[in-house]
């Protein structure tokens, strides 16, 4: 990892993060004035027009070649545009989070997996990807009756962080940053007998190596540890853009973690099948899926 020197440190926090603040709240201002309709369909033109020129876009195009080798160099092509297009819209639509389900734009399929966490009397965990709009599960409480803690990785930028949690504020759920803080918020929610959310397809440095499309990638073991700990199931939330700014979101049957007795041998076994499940998902819409982080080492 780089290192800054104090000067480059001072530019950053007086001058580049409140330009890059005043950038995403102007652009903010402009999308919620919009219709929502109109404000994905332009995140989307932008996205799809500028994305694929950007430098960035040689990684998504490498783990794309190696995850998907089925894939001709047109189709490809095609998916990585449609990526982001994806991205485009999850920004656009940042400003309209609080109506997405009051407006009837998501559809919920597996309820009855949801209903079942609140009536059991105990802690739940859910877990999800980084697919279609990721933003728009946390929004599932409110609607589906049930209080969650929710994991996010926070914005560098504290400025936009602050934007991006008002954008939340509607959801009604308890959001914890990514880290120790997460750790202590999830134990405590948990031994409340309270429910937790978080997506686990992106890369942790100290995770489990497992596999992910046939390669080795870095998982975290955190469902698995508490659900382990707290004798917990794990219901696994798939998320879909259906058409423009409409979504489905499917809730699956919950997932046990094994007990051989050896905790290490038992949280790879369950985080090997949630990785295998998620790989499912994005098979099924690639272009949905963030293929910009840097899921594997190499």
């Amino acid at each position: 990892m780089a290192r800054h020197s104090p000067f480059e440190r001072w530019r950053q926090r007086r001058i580049d993060y409140p330009l890059q603040y005043l950038l995403v709240a102007g652009l903010f201002a402009l999308l919620r004035a919009l219709p929502l309709d109109a404000a994905s369909a332009v995140g989307g033109w932008v996205g799809r027009t500028v994305g694929p020129r950007l430098p960035m876009t040689r990684r998504a195009r490498a783990h794309l070649a190696r995850a998907l080798p089925d894939l001709d160099e047109a189709a490809r092509r095609r998916t990585i545009v449609a990526m982001w297009d994806n991205i485009g819209r999850v920004f656009a639509e940042y400003p309209h989070l609080g109506r997405m389900w009051d407006e009837g734009r998501v559809t919920v399929e597996g309820r009855e997996h949801v209903a079942a966490l609140v009536d059991d009397d105990r802690p739940g965990i859910i877990i999800g990807a980084h697919l279609a709009n990721w933003e728009v599960p946390t929004m599932i409480g409110r609607p589906l009756g049930i209080a969650l803690t929710m994991v996010y990785r926070h914005a560098n930028n504290p400025g936009v962080d602050r934007l991006l949690a008002r954008a939340r504020s509607d959801a009604g759920a308890r959001f914890v940053r990514k880290g120790p803080e997460a750790a202590r918020g999830v134990f405590a929610t948990l031994r409340g007998g309270g429910h937790v959310a978080m997506l686990v397809d992106q890369k942790l440095n100290r995770g489990l190596a497992l596999p992910f499309f046939g390669r080795t990638a870095m998982t975290t073991p955190a469902p698995s540890v508490f659900a382990r700990s707290f004798d917990c199931p794990v219901v696994p939330m798939q998320t879909i853009r259906e058409e423009g700014a409409r979504f489905r979101i499917v809730f699956h049957p919950p997932m046990q973690v094994p007990r051989t007795g050896d905790a290490a041998v038992d949280d790879a076994a369950f985080m090997t099948t949630a990785n295998a499940m998620i790989e499912g998902w994005i098979r099924e819409r690639p272009a949905q899926w963030l293929w910009l982080h840097r899921r594997w080492k190499d």
